[in-house]
């Protein structure tokens, strides 16, 4: 019998639930056993944060958001936040000792870069550890994609659906902003499919100027509303990102507000009334696509079957058609961006799409 733990960590992302239900099924399948520790490593640093789990504790969960672990952004067990000084603890050595008090022969991490980053380290201390893609970014490389995205990608197509009608009927240039961080996958796919006519990604630094005339040349031919996608961390050519909260000790700094200032300065170059809405963690809730269940379940599944092989220090990815292993240490550290010559970019330029530049 193996016993397994497993923890979700980072944000949150629609198809959590399923990865855990994937992993408690094939676990209990292959006469293994399974222990959900709770706040992603937070588990490992408190005393009593685990709980087992039994496939009648997953039990219906395939479609449900969040994650029936709880997950935190903030608990990096080598660098963890202490409130009461600012500073921070290393609480890796508790997590080694709480990993051999709970008899576990491996850990399946579910997490994104930060999450799978700390996975590696514990890896290199000599934790079994398995790792599984996740964020709706789909930032992380070696797997074409993670499952999340593609939720939040038909969440934020459906938004920009809606604009369309609002900022059709007042002649309106609406700026809607969506989740990504330094990638602009989201911005990019749900700007395409929703026919967004400008996208701001954070891999092709804009020139608003440039945005004003793509609006004004609409209004010349006659469409007089506009909708600009712009992800998080798209910043103006020679500018940075707009942050809302710089990066201090155990905690990233916060990207956000982009669209509002795109919003004030279109409206001043352009003359147009001017809009802007921030989807933000409306992005990640809600039940994953029928595409994002079938891939967490993939994975959680390959996951196990790594466990049981002892194929460690590895995470597992879809490189189609396939869910395969990649080590750890050709992901951690890197972001997969959107190369400026990717198929949807050219795609976007031939419908008329502006991208600022």
């Amino acid at each position: 019998m193996r016993r397994i733990g497993v923890l979700t960590g980072g944000g949150d992302a629609p198809g959590l639930n399923a990865v855990i239900r994937a992993v408690v099924k094939s676990a209990s399948n292959s006469n293994g056993e399974v222990i959900g520790l709770e706040d992603s490593f937070d588990g490992l640093i408190e005393r009593g944060r685990w709980r087992k789990l039994e496939p009648k504790d997953v039990t219906g969960i395939l479609r449900i958001g969040g994650t029936i672990l709880g997950t935190t952004n903030r608990g990096n067990p080598f660098a963890y936040p202490v409130l009461t000084n600012g500073g921070t603890r290393d609480y890796s050595a508790r997590c080694l000792e709480t990993f051999r008090e709970l008899a576990l022969d491996a850990l399946i991490v579910i997490g994104g870069d930060g999450t799978l980053g700390i996975a590696h380290e514990f890896w290199k201390r000599g934790v079994p550890i398995v790792g599984v893609p996740k964020t709706i970014d789909n930032d992380i490389v070696e797997t074409t994609n993670t499952f999340g995205f593609d939720t939040a990608v038909s969440f934020a197509t459906e938004a920009i659906d809606r604009l369309h009608t609002t900022a059709e009927a007042h002649h309106r240039v609406i700026v809607v902003e969506v989740m990504g961080r330094y990638a602009g996958w989201i911005a990019l796919y749900a700007g395409v499919a929703g026919g967004a006519d400008v996208i701001l990604i954070p891999e092709i630094p804009f020139d608003l100027e440039k945005v004003a005339a793509r609006i004004r040349a609409r209004d010349q031919f006659g469409a007089r509303f506009s909708i600009v996608v712009a992800a998080e961390g798209a910043k103006p050519i020679g500018g940075r990102r707009t942050v809302l909260r710089e990066a201090r000790a155990g905690y990233v700094e916060r990207l956000g507000g982009v669209a509002g200032v795109v919003s004030a300065e279109l409206e001043r170059l352009t003359g147009k009334e001017c809009r802007s809405v921030v989807l933000g963690h409306l992005q990640r809730g809600g039940a994953p696509t029928s595409h994002d269940r079938l891939l967490a379940t993939r994975f959680g599944a390959r996951a196990v079957e790594l466990v049981l092989e002892g194929r460690f220090g590895h995470m597992v990815a879809v490189q189609p058609p396939d869910i395969v292993a990649v080590p750890l240490e050709k992901v951690v550290g890197r972001t997969r961006t959107v190369p400026p010559d990717f198929d949807v970019v050219r795609t976007a330029r031939a419908m008329g799409i502006s991208l600022g530049d």
